[in-house]
């Protein structure tokens, strides 16, 4: 009974958690873009829009939530449910900081890697079900970029699991550790990695320049154009916490986690490791603008995945010679 007392307060804190960082993740991006664009962004709700985020979350709970005619109810019911537990289950493999943590898994990047593929499902039953062609095209876009990112994504990974010889995240980071020398973190001895991971991150949670199974300009809003109220809610914070847990992950595998200099707990460094990289894709949406179908397709199949296994065969033949 404790045991499960125990886990339940786990699981609580989680969510609660992970309900504050969503919506102060939604509110620093619209700050952030309306700053890029000369604008106050949102000013009316609370102090510089702080309750904003709340009262729009208010707003999708309350909102009818209709159902087209001609939709495949069960599957159109089933897809938000199936991409948002996913995403919020790669919670449970961050190590915030060394006692900070949900669950030590041996396999966490294991873990993490065969639980971001869950959402593919939960994309392509949104696209087919909705009985639009929008959502139709935009669920296939949509599986097309995440098969062809995951990869190399999987094989940035693959470079820095050689190097620490673990899968499991709490010793890749500890790995890092370090008080002033910072040199220890794997993006300076894996920037080529770093480069890959970061890029097919920002193409798995589809952040522009990648937002192409949304494409509001072309598609309306893709595989989910067809959905409102509490199922579109839950695919929005699905995109939210996707963003939170990938730039985690991103943090804990290159940025040495909750290391840094001794002059800020580690939690601490740990948040502003994460939300450096948000604001990065923030303001990478503010900039560029959105690649064609063909470039993203090349970028994946033509430069990064080369890179990506170049980069996996010098580091092993780095190990080989003990340069590492």
């Amino acid at each position: 009974m404790t045991g499960l007392g125990t886990q339940f307060l786990v699981a609580l804190g989680m969510l609660i958690g992970m309900l504050i960082i969503l919506l102060s993740t939604m509110w620093l991006e619209r700050k952030a873009l309306a700053h890029f664009q000369f604008r106050l962004g949102p000013m009316r709700t609370g102090y510089h829009g702080l309750l904003q985020p709340i009262a729009d979350a208010m707003k999708m709970v309350v909102k009818e939530m209709s159902m087209p005619e001609g939709v495949d109810s069960i599957l159109y019911a089933a897809a938000p449910f199936i991409v948002f537990i996913p995403a919020f289950m790669v919670m449970a493999a961050i190590p915030f900081t060394a006692t900070i943590k949900a669950a030590d898994m041996n396999m966490g990047i294991f873990y993490v890697m065969a639980v971001l593929s869950i959402s593919t499902v939960g994309y392509m039953m949104a696209g087919w079900s909705s009985h639009n062609k929008y959502s139709l095209l935009g669920c296939m876009r949509s599986i097309g970029q995440f098969v062809s990112y995951e990869l190399p994504m999987g094989l940035s990974v693959l470079a820095v699991v050689m190097m620490a010889q673990t899968l499991n995240l709490n010793s890749i980071a500890q790995a890092q550790s370090c008080n002033w020398n910072i040199f220890r973190w794997y993006i300076f001895r894996q920037p080529i990695a770093f480069i890959i991971f970061f890029l097919a991150l920002n193409a798995e949670i589809c952040r522009v320049p990648f937002d192409l199974p949304e494409a509001e300009s072309e598609l309306v809003a893709g595989f989910h154009v067809e959905y409102s109220g509490m199922r579109f809610a839950l695919l929005l914070m699905a995109e939210y916490i996707g963003l939170f847990t990938l730039t985690s992950i991103c943090t804990t595998i290159f940025l040495g986690g909750w290391y840094g200099p001794p002059v800020l707990p580690g939690l601490v460094w740990f948040f502003i490791k994460t939300f450096s990289l948000i604001f990065i894709l923030f303001w990478t949406r503010a900039t560029l603008p959105r690649v064609r179908a063909d470039q993203l397709m090349s970028l994946g199949w033509k430069v990064l995945m080369p890179a990506a296994l170049i980069n996996v065969v010098i580091t092993g033949l780095l190990i080989m010679l003990k340069v590492y």
